[in-house]
């Protein structure tokens, strides 16, 4: 007797990245809680009367059917049977736009295809409002506890209440840096003016809300050192993800440079 296969459930998703496939249709990137990172083609997207194009939105929670899957360039793309919007709030814009698309890039970069993080979706899916907030110190310390959720989700974050070499626990009031080849280390003597390493007690704090899985308490650790840890951050980040600058990032500056 032939075993039924089982239907294809609907997976959680948020749209990342598409282009263009055809003159009407689309490649998707989506981060799906269930299956991580996947590319799929949106037949049709691209018309002027389809559904999806008011659905395949970025920064908006849809719930995806996926179907059969194909070799595209060398990548496999499973074929997108439908799309409906899950809800969410409002559309980014401004700052908060570049801010989101921070986060995209990050993801495109950081994460394999079909490796399913899923407390990274839930990051995502609870950072996009304090984006929206507008509030520039909120954000900013969305941003980093972000980049800390997805650095060690994916295994690269060195224990951050311990100095890595010896497995000490950091002293609360000494400073410490976050070097990409060494881990938790003490703060070198730099020039003057330099930015200041981390104290230990914040690391302690960050540490304990990643053990945790508490994004808020690890949001509240990052307001206190957010200059130490957006330079530090970024010297791991480029580090993990093979790239000497990231392209939101560089975008940012180029607006900021205009706004000044």
């Amino acid at each position: 007797m032939a075993t039924r296969r089982a239907a294809p459930q609907p997976l959680a998703a948020y749209v990342l990245h598409h282009h263009d496939w055809s003159e009407s249709s689309l490649i998707l990137e989506l981060f799906t809680r269930e299956q991580g990172r996947v590319a799929a083609i949106a037949k049709g997207a691209k018309r002027p009367y389809s559904q999806l194009r008011a659905v395949l939105l970025p920064f908006q929670r849809i719930m995806v059917l996926l179907g059969s899957k194909r070799e595209e360039q060398g990548t496999e793309v499973s074929l997108l049977r439908s799309a409906e919007w899950a809800g969410g709030g409002p559309m980014l814009g401004g700052a908060a736009l570049l801010a989101g698309f921070h986060l995209n890039e990050l993801l495109l970069r950081g994460l394999a295809r079909h490796d399913p993080h899923p407390a990274l979706f839930d990051a995502y899916a609870a950072s996009l409002p304090v984006l929206a907030t507008g509030d520039e110190a909120e954000v900013a310390a969305a941003l980093r506890a972000f980049e800390l959720c997805l650095l060690s989700e994916t295994g690269v974050l060195p224990e951050l209440s311990r100095i890595t070499a010896t497995q000490s626990t950091v002293a609360a009031s000494a400073r410490h840096q976050l070097a990409p080849e060494v881990g938790v280390c003490a703060q070198a003597e730099g020039p003057p003016g330099s930015i200041s390493g981390i104290t230990g007690a914040t690391l302690v704090a960050l540490q304990a809300a990643l053990s945790a899985g508490d994004l808020a308490g690890l949001r509240q650790a990052c307001l206190g050192a957010l200059p130490e840890l957006r330079s530090q951050l970024r010297q791991l980040l480029h580090y993990h993800l093979g790239t000497s600058t990231l392209r939101t990032r560089a975008l940012m500056v180029e607006v900021q440079k205009l706004i000044d």
